[in-house]
């Protein structure tokens, strides 16, 4: 019998104020609680909170991808149009490939909320074995945007290498392809 590995996933807090500790974070606590709640297969949180910085941002990324080995990096914040917003340029500084369809349906789920959503850049992107995911900085607009994404990800994890991921199907139901 073969040890089941974890699978290791990067979440990154993109916040002027919360890497200073003048502002509580609650971004990458949500995602932790959504992780927590859907996955059941075995894993293991890569944790970073991290200034609004485009360098800071790409060299974090590269680390939990080139040098940390996670499957899956899930960024929060950085996402809007103000000027210190850069977390979807590092992603796209770094990637190998873009993936454009995440950040659509993120926005057409978050745009039935709110009309601001239309402002905010989820992205996603591929840099090795790593699916990298931008989020909106909110709890709520998180859980909104991984319950459209969540069903992809461990299908594009499969197709990239990484390990297999299992969910709640009371939660959220993988999609893989049926075999033949």
């Amino acid at each position: 019998m073969t040890d089941q590995i974890d699978a290791h996933i990067g979440i990154v807090t993109v916040s002027d104020r919360a890497s200073r500790g003048e502002y509580e974070d609650r971004g990458g606590p949500a995602i932790r609680e959504y992780l927590d709640r859907v996955l059941t297969s075995k894993w293991v949180e890569v944790p970073h909170v991290i200034p609004d910085d485009k360098e800071g941002v790409a060299s974090c990324l590269r680390r939990l991808s080139d040098e940390d080995g996670c499957c899956l990096i899930i960024t929060t914040g950085g996402t809007g149009p103000a000027p210190r917003d850069v977390t979807p340029e590092a992603t796209e500084a770094v990637a190998e490939k873009m993936m454009p369809g995440f950040g659509e349906l993120m926005r057409k789920v978050s745009l039935e909320k709110v009309a601001t959503a239309i402002l905010s850049r989820q992205t996603a992107a591929i840099r090795g074995g790593s699916l990298i995911i931008n989020l909106p900085g909110q709890p709520k607009a998180i859980n909104e945007c991984l319950d459209a994404v969540f069903p992809a990800i461990p299908y594009c994890i499969d197709l990239i290498g990484g390990p297999f991921l299992t969910t709640d199907e009371s939660q959220i139901i993988a999609f893989r392809p049926k075999k033949k």
